[in-house]
């Protein structure tokens, strides 16, 4: 499975000049908690909703602060071709939470390690299913039995 296969939301960009206020109101609009920060095709950082209250909001900027100011940066990318195992090994040498996913250099979304766990706990209960069915109503063969 591809990483762009496993994105859940159409990935949200904007630029460095966005304010804090209008970033978390695009936000809550598109029903997302990370925003890719562009400059032109460049990807220049991301922002989360976290990011917005810890480096922004707790730290006293004003809610028309530039959200470049409060951005992670450099953003770490997978490529939307690449598959999951590699996915789980950039997760894992980087340390973070989400990847942009990039095609052809371009941003077209994130992918989390919520996306991953998620897709992980359906197929598990894809496979769990049937095994728990059998648990709770065992069925039952009669076997006739054999003459003699």
């Amino acid at each position: 499975m591809r990483a762009l296969d496993r994105i859940r939301r159409t990935g949200v960009a904007v630029g460095p000049e966005r304010t804090l206020r209008s970033v978390a109101q695009l936000m809550e609009r598109s029903g997302v908690g990370t925003v890719a920060i562009v400059d032109g095709d460049e990807l220049v950082g991301l922002v989360t909703d976290r990011d917005i209250v810890r480096r922004g909001v707790a730290r006293g900027l004003a809610d028309d602060a530039r959200v470049d100011a409060v951005m992670t940066t450099p953003v770490r990318t997978i490529d939307a071709a690449s598959d999951l195992d590699e996915a789980l090994h950039v997760f894992g040498e980087a340390n973070v939470r989400r990847l942009a996913v990039v095609d052809d250099g371009r941003f077209v979304g994130i992918v989390s390690l919520d996306d991953l766990l998620v897709d992980a706990a359906t197929r598990l209960n894809a496979l769990v299913a049937p095994m728990a069915l059998e648990i709770a109503w065992p069925h039952r063969e009669h076997h006739h039995p054999v003459p003699a």
